[in-house]
């Protein structure tokens, strides 16, 4: 036997050696991640600063759905991961944290404030003009101003919560059958979209009831009103009956704590009554008479949405409360699945159009514009069961005794507004 010989039986035991760890290390979930190709989303979102409660909650349901996502698989080969950055909720930290962002190579975004995401989509669109081989799209899960799907639509931006039109479209419904209202008191934050909301709602309460008084109309700024009493009192002077407001976070939470405390005894018409922090600054005060208009609640009847909200629950001790950054996500997944590609332009083609069915039924990616069309509900703040409140409200929110009952179902085609969108489309791409 001559040396080559002798040494084949070990050329052979190397080489089962080496397969064997290749196949293990394939198997181990750190290796498997490391060969899946990933699909970096930049969370431009507050998290420090007077906003940073709302990025951090929703940058759990964030997570939370995510995981889902990578665990079935949804995004055919490609795993998905977040990477934050802290944006403080200003438009002008947010135009840095993009450049960050995309000098690290990440193609896709989201953000969810009017005022930030016309900034940012100047911005992407200057920047897709100049790097066409590293476009950039936006998903946009809150922000609701008009704008962004009208005068300022771009085909990279994708919109997953009603606009303000159509929330206005479906509360301006109930109050036009409300025969009790006669007076109406305007009251939202000074920004894009608080602006919008002021605008829409004399604009609609003039078509559908034009005996409605519009007593009062206050823009307050953004996030640094820390008593809102004289606020509360111009509202119980002017003799409103009703308020209507699409202000959120602190600046909600504080007006109807406000309320409560001033003794003013008016029907509340909120975009994000339910958000965290507003039902237990209502208390008993807001019972049947404060309403918000959502994609979802706790209390659907009936609710497919329910076991989630109930694990979400168990992992972070809150409420789940945003079901359209689950559609959000959801929607996306499908459509890298159907592009098979991390590519935005192919993935924007992909989802343009897109119709998918969801907890609360059929949803559609508009094409003409990129707005969501999707149902709606109207709730009122009740008592919970176990309080004596209706059978159906079943689930407080934060924890709080109080839960929404729904009073209408706002149908997609009833809420869906016009577009004078005029989207300038880059070419499709050939196929794979």
């Amino acid at each position: 036997m001559n040396e080559r010989q002798r040494r084949a039986p070990r050329r052979r035991a190397w080489a089962w050696a080496c397969a064997w760890a290749i196949a293990a290390a394939s198997l181990h979930p750190a290796a498997a991640q490391a060969q899946t190709p990933t699909i970096r989303i930049g969370y431009l979102e507050a998290m420090s600063g007077p906003f940073a409660s709302a990025g951090t909650t929703a940058l759990k349901h964030f997570q939370m759905v995510i995981d889902d996502i990578n665990q079935r698989g949804l995004a055919g080969p490609y795993r998905i991961e977040l990477k934050v950055y802290d944006n403080k909720g200003t438009p002008q930290e947010s135009l840095s944290m993009f450049k960050a962002a995309t000098d690290a190579g990440l193609q896709v975004l989201t953000n969810s404030q009017s005022a930030t995401l016309l900034a940012l989509m100047d911005a992407i669109g200057k920047h897709n003009a100049r790097h066409p081989e590293q476009r950039v799209m936006m998903l946009n899960p809150s922000g609701g101003d008009p704008a962004l799907t009208n005068a300022n639509c771009s085909f990279f931006h994708f919109a997953f919560d009603a606009n303000v039109e159509m929330k206005m479209e479906g509360l301006t419904t109930m109050i036009q059958a409300d025969p009790s209202i006669k007076k109406v008191y305007l009251i939202n934050q000074n920004y894009s979209q608080g602006m919008q909301v002021s605008q829409t709602a004399k604009e609609y309460l003039a078509r559908k009831r034009p005996d409605i008084a519009i007593v009062g109309d206050d823009l307050h700024p953004l996030i640094q009103v820390k008593d809102f009493s004289p606020y509360v009192a111009k509202i119980k002077a002017s003799g409103a009956d009703t308020v209507i407001t699409g202000s959120w976070g602190t600046d909600l939470t504080l007006l109807i704590r406000a309320a409560k405390e001033g003794g003013l005894k008016t029907k509340f018409y909120t975009f994000y009554a339910g958000a965290l922090g507003a039902p237990v600054a209502m208390g008993d005060s807001a019972v049947g008479a404060v309403r918000q208009i959502t994609e979802w609640h706790r209390n659907l009847v009936p609710n497919n949405a329910a076991k989630w909200a109930d694990d979400y629950a168990r992992r972070f001790d809150a409420d789940f409360y945003a079901l359209r950054i689950n559609n959000m996500m959801y929607m996306f997944a499908e459509a890298v699945r159907r592009a098979n590609s991390d590519d935005p332009l192919r993935i924007s083609y992909a989802l343009e159009g897109m119709k998918w069915t969801g907890p609360t039924g059929d949803l559609e990616m508009r094409g003409s514009d990129h707005q969501i069309q999707q149902p709606l509900y109207i709730s009122t703040v009740r008592h919970i069961a176990s309080r004596g409140g209706p059978k159906d409200v079943v689930h407080d929110s934060d924890k709080s005794g109080y839960g929404f009952s729904t009073d209408m179902r706002i149908e997609p085609y009833v809420a869906a507004r016009p577009t004078t969108c005029r989207m300038e489309r880059p070419p499709r791409p050939a196929a794979p």
